[in-house]
């Protein structure tokens, strides 16, 4: 069974040439956490990914993954 995708993190870090390491720095989190997010093993809370979408310069549904 496959595992649900839920955000783009790790996408949006690929298109822009960004680490983990990076994002993780930006936000002052642990690396472990941005990690989770990025495979989808946890999801972050909705301020958070204001916080990212603000770190990669990018709107906030771009994290989303479509319901549609």
């Amino acid at each position: 069974m496959e595992k649900e995708v839920y955000n783009r993190i790790k996408a949006v870090l690929a298109e822009q040439g960004r680490t983990n390491n990076w994002l993780a720095n930006e936000l002052g989190m642990n690396r472990t956490t941005i990690s989770k997010w990025c495979r989808n093993d946890m999801q972050p809370r909705v301020e958070n990914l204001f916080q990212i979408a603000k770190a990669l310069d990018v709107d906030v549904r771009t994290l989303l993954v479509s319901s549609k």
